[in-house]
């Protein structure tokens, strides 16, 4: 049996992507579990091996089909970009890398789509410079959310199982608001939203082997509202998204105060968690494992998976070298859940 074909988008061109994809490529661990093919520009990939000294072999390709032969130090390159990123500044937000990783991006999408690849891992993208170069969306969730034609759609945030995370399949996150303002979070927030995310986030987890998992509901005010001294969405909006889970035969709980909750559920009480909003899930995940925290997309029809870091600007095209424990902890999920959908109906 074949090992799954994952696409690698190479992110900003700017920032650590393409350094990210040159580290990657000249290692056997990839190789392990995957064939990986690397979505974005052949130059710019070439100037990280050499910059790295890496002598990584870079193969221009046409079409996934072209992509034959997978080994360390070799990496096929897929370029269906418009952008002119070789005349792109490294460390710094410009739109041609802008453009161009939103071009990688939807390239891997249409693969994805079509069958032609298992799955996809995305390198960071800058949302400045998305919209420097007049692309509307905040974020990879919301590109891929829109392409694959889905209105209800999560980014969890997952952590392996280790000696801090004691749940064995890992640790989920996921969001009922994200890239949007704290001050808009309390309007945005609505039961149909949370429960949405309730069941999503329990189902992937279901997917990575945990057979009822276990789902705790963040509250959004301190001391979950304090039975309305802090504010009424406790009781007006999530307990009854909680209440509907349950019905639905999910094995939630809450809404908890979110500063024990996630304490707790590190400790093995629960799988997975639903955040109110993004840096109520971000903050606690990246403080346990930014080098093992990994992005996946919920509710799309193909697998996406990324590194939970950003495009690294200050270290970037620097003789630091880059950090792979994300992309690869990324890599692994990207390829499990991509055998899981092959084995389900």
């Amino acid at each position: 049996m074949k090992l799954p074909l994952i696409a690698l988008t190479m992110g900003d061109v700017s920032g650590i992507g393409p350094q990210l994809l040159d580290a990657l490529c000249s290692q056997a661990d990839i190789f392990q579990s995957c064939r990986p093919v690397v979505y974005g520009n052949a130059e710019i990939l070439s100037r990280a091996s050499e910059f790295s000294g890496s002598a990584l072999r870079v193969i221009s390709i046409d079409s996934i089909l072209d992509a034959t032969s997978f080994k360390p130090g070799t990496a096929y390159c897929l370029d269906r970009g418009k952008a002119d990123v070789l005349n792109a500044v490294p460390c710094q937000i410009d739109a041609r890398s802008g453009q161009g990783a939103h071009d990688y991006l939807v390239s891997a999408i249409e693969d994805c789509l079509s069958g032609q690849v298992d799955a996809m891992t995305t390198a960071p993208l800058n949302k400045e410079a998305l919209r420097l170069a007049g692309i509307e969306f905040p974020g990879h969730t919301e590109i891929l959310a829109d392409r694959c034609q889905v209105d209800d759609f999560g980014m969890m945030l997952y952590l392996p199982q280790n000696d801090v995370i004691k749940p064995a399949a890992g640790l989920g996150i996921v969001h009922a608001t994200l890239h949007t303002s704290i001050a808009s979070v309390p309007g945005l927030l609505n039961r149909q939203a949370i429960y949405e995310k309730t069941r999503l986030i329990s189902g992937l987890m279901q997917i990575m082997g945990v057979s009822n998992p276990r789902v705790a509901v963040c509250a959004l005010n301190p001391h979950a509202g304090e039975h309305g001294l802090f504010g009424d969405e406790e009781a007006r909006i999530i307990a009854p998204a909680v209440a509907e889970a349950k019905q639905s035969g999910i094995n939630a709980t809450g809404p908890l105060p979110a500063d024990t909750l996630i304490r707790r559920a590190v400790n093995g009480e629960f799988d997975a968690v639903v955040a109110m909003y993004h840096d109520q899930g971000h903050i606690p995940f990246k403080l346990l494992g930014f080098d093992q925290a990994v992005n996946i997309t919920l509710g799309l029809p193909i697998v996406r998976t990324s590194p939970s870091h950003g495009t690294a600007f200050d270290i970037a095209w620097t003789d630091t070298a880059p950090d792979t424990r994300g992309i690869l902890e990324a890599i692994k999920a990207a390829v499990k859940l991509a055998v899981q959908k092959k084995k389900s109906p």
